[in-house]
């Protein structure tokens, strides 16, 4: 009687399985240690369920299972590469993966060479061989083809399995990509609007003071000068967010004279962090006109950083009229929330969710508004020299 024949079935776990192109190593590892463990758990059945030793079922499935493991995922790399060869574009190839009719081959081939070499040098190493009868040579055959059968299944499980994965890896990087565009079609959105409320302020000054309408037209060339060629970026440095608000408000300054005061506090350590460009701007532009403008004695306007709980968070607080008769100027005007609507959107595409922005009154006797945008921190981008932690303005 063969001995131990069920423990030749013992093979070829993960056998075949497409191998992820960016890490080799570790689907051949994971192939590896997957066979090792089947191997064991196959002899350790066969030896509690036939009452033999489990030594030497051990020794007959690993040399058998590993030996099989290693052609059928060998000869799955060379049939890849002779794919590649005759077929240089072929996606699968370029994956590891030469297609059904070869991996056929492969597995019918390489199972038959492995399954005989592999029975050998557990004969050699138990000293048990073979009876040489034909019963025993019938049950030899019947586990080969039993260990055939079973390599064609494995490797199609595992071969649909790596097709779902990349399935899945293709359906995230178009997502990602998808938000990436849409990013930038709201920011190529948000940047000519943001050029007309400067214009239509400009506009405004020009017919009530000359001097001052030059003084702020001399901003905006600067302003502009600074901001554009950046804002094409994904992103920049939260330095040059800060940057180009103080630019803004210097801007606004000079249209409202005394009326607008300013404070920007950034925290030199967070000063390198990347964010999207005119992330800010809109809800600064939204404070002053809605919150500011409509009081007589004007007020301040605050910006600050900070990273709380792993978050970037980053206010912009102003002393005007407060949220409610903002927000019934907003709904008279429904042009002006676009900007807001405008950051709502871009932080939805970025975090998935609509908790990134959020408006509520300052709540102490000053009054006025608070918006807080909120992001995952990201990582520092390059170094670099960072600005001052605070910039503020007094009336002038």
């Amino acid at each position: 009687m063969a001995p131990f024949p069920a423990t030749r079935a013992a093979t070829w776990p993960e056998a075949g399985a497409v191998m992820p192109a960016t890490s080799p190593w570790r689907g051949f590892a994971t192939r590896g240690l997957a066979t090792v463990l089947a191997c064991t758990l196959i002899a350790a059945t066969i030896a509690g369920i036939g009452g033999g030793d489990l030594m030497v079922s051990l020794v007959y499935s690993f040399s058998i299972g590993l030996q099989c493991w290693l052609a059928v995922d060998g000869g799955r790399v060379l049939a890849a590469r002779a794919v590649r060869r005759w077929r240089p574009a072929d996606a699968a190839a370029l994956q590891g993966w030469p297609g059904w009719p070869l991996m056929t081959l492969v597995i019918a081939t390489g199972t038959s060479i492995a399954y005989a070499s592999g029975t050998a040098l557990a004969d050699a190493i138990t000293g048990v061989g073979h009876a040489g009868d034909g019963q025993a040579w019938r049950g030899y055959v019947l586990w080969l083809l039993v260990s055939i059968v079973a390599g064609a299944v494995i490797t199609g499980y595992h071969y649909a399995k790596a097709r779902l994965e990349l399935t899945r890896a293709e359906a995230e990087a178009a997502r990602r990509l998808a938000a990436e565009n849409q990013l930038r079609l709201l920011q190529s959105q948000l940047e000519p609007h943001m050029l007309f409320n400067t214009l239509a302020n400009l506009r405004v000054l020009i017919g009530a003071d000359a001097q001052r309408a030059q003084a702020m037209l001399d901003h905006l060339i600067a302003f502009l000068r600074a901001t554009l060629a950046g804002s094409r970026r994904d992103t920049h440095r939260l330095a040059d967010e800060f940057a180009r608000l103080h630019d803004y408000l210097a801007l606004m300054q000079v249209r409202m004279g005394a009326r607008l005061q300013t404070r920007l506090e950034l925290p030199p350590a967070l000063a390198e962090l990347p964010v999207p460009p005119l992330l800010l701007q809109p809800l600064v532009e939204n404070a002053i006109r809605h919150g500011l403008e409509p009081k007589v004695a004007g007020g301040r306007i605050e910006v600050h950083a900070r990273v709380t709980g792993g978050e970037l968070c980053l206010t912009v607080r102003d002393t005007g009229v407060g949220l409610g008769a903002a927000a019934s100027a907003r709904a008279a005007d429904a042009a002006s929330s676009f900007g807001l609507d405008n950051v709502r959107a871009r932080l939805h595409a970025l975090r998935g969710d609509d908790l990134g922005l959020r408006l509520r009154a300052a709540g102490d006797d000053e009054g006025g508004t608070l918006a807080e945008v909120c992001l995952p921190r990201p990582a520092p981008a390059a170094a670099s020299p960072a600005p001052a932690p605070t910039m503020e303005s007094q009336p002038k």
